[in-house]
């Protein structure tokens, strides 16, 4: 159920959006973008690159914070603007888990706007964020 615009307020949490991966979940996202690359798929590959083994991508890491972004404002809001930065891999085995936070609520012509704080963080060792992210979103 999507968030209703007339409650929303500074301080609300998204419900997270959690996913153990590996190698599984990596290669159906790779045949869908085209993108076997060696360090998601090989872990000597990413050994040689200084990583512990192979790591899933970076832009699967975003699609995580557009599932928690959209599974909480739902079909009918839209996203106005949004960015990460990637700090940390996403190893494999790991339970990732994308979440968020409202940090401003504003009406502009015409919408209710509302501003996010949003991480991709390591379940396990939720302090660990391997993505920061911010996002505003306009709600209907």
């Amino acid at each position: 159920m999507a968030v209703d615009r007339d409650t929303v307020d500074v301080g609300t949490e998204l419900p997270p959006f959690v996913r153990q991966t590996g190698f599984h979940n990596w290669n159906r996202y790779a045949a869908v973008n085209d993108e076997f690359v060696p360090i998601h798929m090989d872990d000597e590959a990413g050994r040689a690159q200084g990583f512990a083994g192979a790591f899933g991508m970076g832009n699967l890491m975003w699609s995580y914070l557009h599932n928690v972004v959209r599974d909480w404002m739902g079909d009918d809001g839209r996203i106005v603007a949004m960015q990460c930065s990637f700090r940390a891999p996403n190893n494999r085995g790991m339970t990732v888990e994308a979440r968020g936070t409202v940090t401003a609520v504003r009406d502009e012509n015409g919408e209710r706007l509302v501003d996010l704080d949003l991480a991709v963080v390591d379940h396990d060792a939720p302090d660990t964020v391997l993505v920061p992210a911010t996002a505003t979103v306009a709600l209907p």
